[in-house]
């Protein structure tokens, strides 16, 4: 099991916004190495979705609740420096080492190897169970919305959805000693604006005042001096209704006292710094700048972008009227490059339980919570077919291998990639037969 992950690791499937950039050999090299591990897996019916992505379908005893399992195969470029190749899988001391890991071949490999197993074993699910793997997740592509059309077209609604998303996380809370397994029941919306200023331009020897770099400085400022209202959601304050009794004083008494009044809890998070503040309101970053060409030379446009993650309970146009009245300036241009409102609540009913229940039976040690994700993912698109969409990744991860995701050093114990594929299995052996 452990080789086959690491030979789909090597290849470097990366996904980038420039097509031209992409290595579409290394896809197509990714999905016939995933035929040759997993053969039985490939004697289902596939539908090929977009350019690479995959849909299977594993027909149950019933079809009445069919379930949606997804991954993506496509995983972010490489930065910074690597202790071990980040394309070489390379083992040591019972880690796994290489980019996707954790994002998210780790969770597309161990699915494959679940229905491999039971495939192997002659199970046979209680319920339809659809394997849909993307292709272009990490760039917000098209292949996740072609596989709800397709579904839609074949009259599937799943009775659940499970993507990616919160992990069995050790060092979650501070004063919280227990592993937090945290499954995502909504996610932020991601919405990216440009904001643009014109001028004339000219020889940086005599520079008007509040030329086109000046101006759009005083409306990042004044962005970033204006933050949204804040208001933890019900998925936050359930999550914290559950550490609470984990922790130790005084951290007890604090999160007890806290998740009694809403308004108390949002106060405490927002102290609490970025990482806590952002589960509590709509954030902007700021992440593209342009300006001058040369330095001597003013700018005769200057450009950024922000990226906003929209809390549950704010609308892209309410942050989009947010963004006008504070930066108050009609020579700022803001135009909309991406969209996308936040996902609805999924409930906390049976299907839950059943993922819950499945957790705590594999990971005994941690507390299970609905939580709300603060990421984008690929399950965003499934909301228009199912309304229970969760997201969970089934793997014990430390606070610095939550931090590796998306930058260096991208790792995971053999020990914790095993029981992700233990608890896939158990997860479709129990579907429920009514």
């Amino acid at each position: 099991m452990i080789e086959a992950f690491r030979d789909l690791l090597r290849i470097p499937t990366v996904s980038t916004r420039d097509a031209a950039a992409w290595d579409h050999a290394a896809f197509d090299a990714f999905l016939e190495a995933l035929k040759g591990h997993f053969p039985r897996l490939h004697e289902l019916p596939l539908t090929r979705v977009g350019r690479h992505g995959l849909l299977f379908h594993w027909a149950g005893v019933s079809s009445a609740k069919p379930i949606v399992l997804m991954a993506h195969s496509d995983v972010v470029p490489v930065e910074g420096e690597w202790t071990h190749p980040p394309f070489d899988a390379v083992v040591e001391d019972g880690i796994i080492w290489g980019r996707g890991t954790l994002d998210c071949k780790g969770s597309l490999v161990a699915i494959c190897q679940a229905v491999e197993n039971l495939l192997t074993a002659g199970h046979v699910p209680a319920q339809d169970v659809w394997l849909s793997f993307g292709c272009d997740e990490e760039v917000a592509g098209d292949a996740a919305p072609l596989a709800v059309e397709e579904l839609r077209r074949r009259g599937v609604t799943p009775w659940f959805v499970l993507d990616e998303g919160g992990a069995v996380a050790y060092d979650a809370f501070p004063g919280v000693a227990k592993p937090i397994a945290v499954i995502g029941v909504t996610e932020k919306g991601i919405t990216s604006l440009e904001l643009r200023v014109d001028g004339r331009g000219g020889h940086a020897s005599t520079p008007a005042p509040l030329g086109p770099t000046a101006r759009l400085a005083r409306a990042i400022t004044r962005l970033d001096r204006s933050p949204m209202r804040a208001s933890a959601p019900d998925a936050t304050v359930e999550l914290f209704r559950r550490a609470a009794p984990h922790a130790k004083p005084p951290m007890r008494y604090a999160l007890t006292t806290a998740v009694r009044s809403r308004a108390l809890l949002t106060r405490l998070l927002l102290a609490a710094g970025p990482e806590a503040a952002a589960m509590a309101r709509s954030t902007f970053a700021v992440t593209t700048l342009s300006g001058s060409p040369a330095m001597n030379v003013v700018a005769a446009t200057a450009t950024a972008g922000v990226n906003i993650r929209i809390l549950v309970g704010d609308t892209m146009a309410g942050v989009i009227r947010h963004v006008r009245r504070v930066i108050k300036d009609p020579q700022v241009r803001i135009t909309v490059i991406d969209e996308g409102e936040p996902s609805p609540s999924s409930p906390l009913d049976d299907a839950f339980d059943l993922i819950a229940d499945v957790t705590s039976a594999h990971f005994p040690e941690a507390l299970t919570s609905p939580y709300v994700m603060m990421a984008a993912t690929d399950a965003r698109h499934f909301t228009k077919i199912s309304e229970r969409v969760y997201r969970f990744t089934p793997f014990e991860m430390t606070k610095q291998q939550r931090e590796s995701i998306h930058t260096n050093d991208e790792h995971i114990t053999v020990d914790a990639y095993l029981k992700g594929v233990a608890w896939y299995g158990a997860l479709i052996q129990r579907l429920p037969t009514g």
